[in-house]
């Protein structure tokens, strides 16, 4: 796609001849996603932490899934991919500052060392629960189902492994924890956005966890593909600038 970008005269001209206000919304939301592709492919998201972990995710999806936390408030969350733990202290950290009497639970194929130190030795580990297996494994479904209690309100975020395939099988698994009114959430999406940049691969086009929530939301009535509200809007806008595309699924019965 060709676009010519002229700021003295502020305009986006289009291929289709069409010509755009550049400080209008539909640019706004087009040069967005341009920024999306070009920021993933430079690792912008590896340059974060939280409470002094690296977290790796885009500054937005973490905003807004602390928005769906205040207003879930989750008993048990339950995070599938540690990496290096950062998501972790993200959502107890919140946990704590609501005065949510809550646990997160982690799992991961394989928690390094240095990271298990780091995540062990932070201020809210004890608010953490880690298990090293891989995730569809039945033993660590089982693992995972002891830390839940009957009265929980659970949420789910599958950051693990993003492959079509793994994140179905996540999403069959795990979805039986979530209850009533709160979400599955099948992050990274944004890979079909970005198979056609140089750290892209082509085969994400379809191999992604978005078209695996999209599916997973076709063939069930007990969850519809949802985007949380935001909680506050005084813009115009309506369009999440995300890496999570597809990615909220709402348990609704």
């Amino acid at each position: 796609m060709r676009l010519v970008l002229d700021t003295s005269m502020g305009t986006i001209q289009m291929p289709d001849d069409r010509t755009l206000d550049l400080y209008g919304q539909e640019a706004f939301e087009l040069i967005s996603d341009l920024w999306l592709k070009m920021s993933w492919n430079q690792k912008y998201s590896y340059t974060f932490t939280w409470l002094g972990r690296p977290i790796i995710q885009h500054p937005e999806d973490l905003v807004r899934l602390q928005e769906l936390i205040f207003s879930v408030r989750p008993t048990v969350i339950v995070e599938t991919g540690i990496a290096h733990g950062g998501s972790l202290i993200l959502s107890a950290s919140l946990l704590k500052a609501m005065g949510v009497d809550g646990r997160v639970i982690g799992v991961d194929v394989e928690i390094r060392p240095h990271n298990r130190t780091a995540i062990e030795d932070h201020a809210l580990f004890d608010m953490i629960t880690l298990i090293e297996g891989d995730a569809v494994a039945l033993e660590t479904i089982s693992k995972v189902e002891q830390h839940i209690r009957p009265d929980d309100a659970v949420l789910v975020i599958l950051d693990s492994n993003h492959s079509y395939d793994h994140v179905m099988k996540e999403l069959k698994a795990y979805n039986r924890f979530v209850t009533k009114d709160s979400y599955i959430v099948s992050t990274d999406g944004i890979m079909r956005l970005v198979h056609d940049v140089p750290r892209g691969e082509s085969e994400w086009v379809t191999d992604n966890p978005a078209n695996a929530a999209e599916d997973f939301a076709a063939s069930t009535t007990e969850f519809v593909l949802e985007q949380p509200n935001w909680l506050f809007n005084e813009s115009e806008l309506d369009k999440v600038i995300t890496a999570w595309p597809s990615a909220w699924l709402r348990r609704v019965s």
